[in-house]
């Protein structure tokens, strides 16, 4: 009796763990995998290249000295607008006011030994002339070697005047030289603009750079009324920019506002060759080049050197066909299957055109029925959230499009359940989208 009341009480264990086991089952859906589904539609997409970089004016001169001098007027400061030939600062020309001096002294002395030198030439001339008239009323009067001796002193005066004309002239090119110098210890504005940068006050020394010394920078002087954005891209991203391509940059220091600009220069060399890059860290480095985008209404009060960042639009397109970035995945070639809709010419194409030897290819899975099936796609531009479908697929067709998770680990055919906020599975009646059968 016992032993048969402890059978009977086993074996209502077990159906009830067999029960609760079906109704769990039930609920939980079998094996489906609970994913976020979204219906391939058409949309509006901007492919765009973003990058950092800072804001600098389209033209700016840094003024460095060409002499080294003391300065002892400083006209301006930091801010003040200049225009061209305004006078900003003065070096001490004392010792350049000396060397012109010196030079105009040796000029007086070159063109006095030109004179002496022409003096000489005429006097040995008219020698010959008198010489040569002698001759012509007697050869007793005057021997050939006389006439002889006097047409080389003749010589030898014509090339004395010729040095002593260069030696004049090498004077006055000296002359003019110390002038320059004289006239450089006047560092006047080279453009109109503002004074951006003032690194000098009266009283320093101005030096000049040298292969090994960039020297002192003096001031920089800035056109503000064209503003430039410098911003620094992915090597990848190069290819996708071009000349007039449309931007819209922020800037930290106006937060509230978006200015608009243009791709005006795209640099040919990278900001720093990999070559340098490799040799000082021992590994591969991030190549950047520099993109610069003119702004179009730069603001009252904006300055050189601020922080900024910009979204550069490479592409557009108007009502195209479109799914989730997330969607897309990779899968092997022979897992991939076609929908029924989709034009047998055109699957045939890409398949003609794809390498044999590349296994891998992109697509996204369509639900069908409950299950899910990987289809190959082609992409064209990426939006911010969206890839343009350029072939694969037809409006409506049911795409997964999360979690990550759960797309990473699909298989072909695996059932899934669309999670309660998506819509109803395209093709499948509501209570079977709900189920996931």
């Amino acid at each position: 009796m016992r032993k048969g009341v402890k059978l009977g009480i086993g074996g209502g264990v077990i159906v009830a763990a067999v029960a609760v086991s079906v109704i769990l089952a039930a609920t939980r859906g079998g094996s489906a995998t609970t994913v976020r589904v979204e219906s391939a539609s058409r949309r509006d997409l901007v492919a765009e290249v973003n990058g950092n970089g800072w804001i600098r004016p389209h033209r700016r001169v840094d003024v460095q000295s060409d002499i080294m001098g003391r300065i002892t007027e400083l006209r301006v400061k930091e801010g003040d607008a200049v225009t061209t030939g305004e006078i900003l600062l003065r070096i001490d020309p004392t010792q350049y006011e000396a060397g012109v001096e010196r030079a105009r002294a040796a000029v007086s002395e070159a063109r006095s030994r030109e004179a002496q030198a022409n003096a000489n030439l005429i006097q040995s001339q008219r020698a010959l002339e008198r010489l040569r008239l002698l001759r012509a009323e007697g050869e007793d009067l005057v021997s050939a070697q006389q006439i002889e001796e006097a047409e080389t002193q003749l010589a030898v005066n014509e090339q004395l005047a010729e040095a002593a004309r260069f030696g004049v002239a090498q004077a006055l090119a000296m002359l003019g030289e110390e002038q320059d110098r004289l006239a450089k210890t006047v560092i006047r504005a080279p453009m109109d603009g503002v004074i951006t940068r003032l690194n000098v006050d009266e009283g320093e020394t101005a030096i000049v750079g040298t292969m090994n010394n960039a020297g002192s920078l003096l001031l920089t002087v800035a056109d503000l009324s064209t503003m430039e954005a410098v911003i620094r891209v992915d090597e990848t991203d190069m290819p996708e920019i071009a000349l007039g391509d449309s931007a819209l940059i922020r800037i930290d220091a106006f937060q509230r506002r978006t200015f608009v600009g243009r791709v005006t220069e795209i640099s040919h060399s990278s900001v720093r060759p990999p070559e340098s890059a490799g040799a000082t860290t021992g590994q591969a480095q991030a190549v950047d080049y520099e993109i610069v985008i003119t702004l179009d209404e730069p603001p009252i009060g904006l300055r050189s050197d601020l922080s900024a960042s910009a979204d550069i639009v490479t592409d557009r397109r108007t009502g195209v066909l479109a799914v989730p970035i997330i969607a897309l995945t990779v899968r092997d070639r022979s897992a991939a299957q076609a929908l029924p809709q989709e034009d047998p010419a055109a699957a045939q194409a890409a398949a003609a055109v794809a390498d044999p030897r590349d296994t891998d290819m992109e697509g996204v899975f369509v639900v069908r029925e409950g299950k899910a099936t990987f289809v190959p796609i082609t992409v064209g531009i990426a939006g911010r959230e969206h890839f343009e479908v350029l072939s694969g697929l037809a409006e409506g067709d049911s795409v997964v499009a999360g979690p990550y998770e759960a797309i990473r680990s699909l298989t072909e055919g695996q059932a899934v359940r669309a999670m309660a906020a998506d819509t109803t599975l395209r093709g499948a009646p509501a209570s079977a989208a709900a189920s996931g059968s």
